[in-house]
């Protein structure tokens, strides 16, 4: 990794901090909510959503199921509507009694949102409204966005087989802030009397040190290694964000940490993305990102994400739309909302024994040929989503 990272060294930094083990000790911990005290029995909070939605949702909270019971853990399910079906339902995308469930709860698995149906509502009314409110009220301000490539799915990559093969990073991506928040924002005019568009960039302290505590602490669960993405020779809240990330970097002696401005990262992300194992970015730069990085999988069929915040349960959905087109068809693939369980258990429930067993036994499923028709190729079985979810079960199952 080093040697990569330093292939292009005007616009790349690395460091790394050591100190004494007392000091370690002494570090504020972050922990994701719901891994705090380890318990035998958690509250789940199903939103099966629209479109494709509840075909995986059922597929996947079998298999959530199944795998908190070999480890000991009861798992007790309540699913509530949100979406376009709560609009058809009650009127909103996301009703009050939906949002008091899952704030309850101790984790939530999330389907899909949105549909051709409700395209021409106006902006309170529609599907994805009820997705920023529940993200709201939840205080979710981190999402985590694995990117890995299967072995059995290296050949699906648009990158060379040696560039994709064994690719394996998380992406930090802070969800609240920035950009996309930040104000003033809004339409003007300019001293032409031209018409003008205006957003802000804008980050605290507190903001940067909470979404960087958060990135450590997953890269120490990983690989130990942590680059921060940003644009720090340009932009003043880039310079802020690389001055915290940096002085946090202290509280993580174990971590190493580097700087890498964001225009390069998208080159490398391509040129040769296994020289990441987790990247922590903000929300613009993150959002662009992701979405770059998940096309090294060759099918976003197989991604799960998370978002967590610093109290109350985490927010857990495959990134793949609703696509109501295969709707109600049996066509869909289930494993990122599948895997997106087995990040439930890892991240908001600190099972991490029975998240491995579910990833386990998705490895198995690939290697045992079942595909769905996104990844299907010639000499696989081709399989519908309950298929799909059967055979994870059978995998699930055999294993001591």
């Amino acid at each position: 990794m080093t040697t990569q990272l330093q292939a292009t060294p005007p616009k790349t930094l690395r460091h790394s901090r050591r100190r004494s083990a007392g000091a370690a000790a002494r570090r504020p911990m972050v922990t994701f909510r719901c891994s705090a005290a380890a318990r035998s029995s958690y509250g789940i909070t199903l939103l099966p959503g629209d479109g494709i939605g509840p075909e995986v949702v059922d597929v996947a909270k079998d298999v959530l199921f199944v795998a908190g019971a070999k480890e000991g853990v009861e798992l007790r399910f309540q699913e509530m509507l949100m979406g376009g079906a709560a609009l058809d339902a009650v009127g909103v995308p996301l009703p009050d009694e939906t949002l008091a469930a899952a704030r309850a709860s101790d984790g939530i698995l999330l389907g899909a949102i949105g549909g051709y149906k409700w395209d021409n509502n106006e902006k309170h009314l529609k599907p994805e409204t009820g997705l920023l409110d529940i993200r709201s009220g939840l205080g979710v301000f981190a999402n985590l966005r694995p990117v890995t490539v299967f072995p059995q799915l290296v050949d699906a990559s648009p990158l060379k087989k040696e560039v994709a093969e064994g690719v394996d990073i998380m992406v930090v991506r802070e969800l609240t802030g920035g950009i996309y928040f930040g104000k003033p924002r809004g339409f003007g005019s300019n001293d032409k009397g031209e018409e003008t568009g205006f957003n802000t960039e804008i980050y605290s302290v507190s903001e940067i040190d909470r979404i960087a505590r958060v990135a450590f602490e997953v890269a120490r669960k990983r690989g130990g290694k942590l680059c921060s993405v940003d644009k720090a020779n340009v932009l003043e809240a880039s310079m802020l964000w690389r001055k915290r990330v940096t002085a946090i970097a202290s509280e993580f002696p174990d971590v190493e940490l580097s700087h890498m401005f964001v225009d390069n990262a998208a080159m490398q992300l391509v040129r040769n993305p296994k020289q990441f194992d987790t990247i922590v970015t903000n929300n613009i730069f993150g959002d662009i990102l992701s979405d770059e990085a998940s096309m090294i999988t060759g099918s976003i069929g197989m991604l799960s994400s998370a978002s967590v915040g610093e109290s109350g349960p985490g927010l857990f959905e495959p990134i793949h739309g609703s696509a109501p087109d295969i709707a109600g068809q049996d066509k869909a693939n289930p494993l990122a909302t599948i895997l997106s369980a087995a990040m439930l258990l890892k991240y908001g429930l600190g099972v991490e024994n029975a998240a491995k067993r579910i990833e386990t036994a998705v490895t198995q499923t690939l290697d045992n040929g079942f595909r769905t028709g996104d990844i299907y190729s010639p000499g696989t079985t081709l399989v519908g989503c309950k298929r799909m979810g059967k055979e994870v079960l059978k995998a699930l199952e055999s294993q001591k």
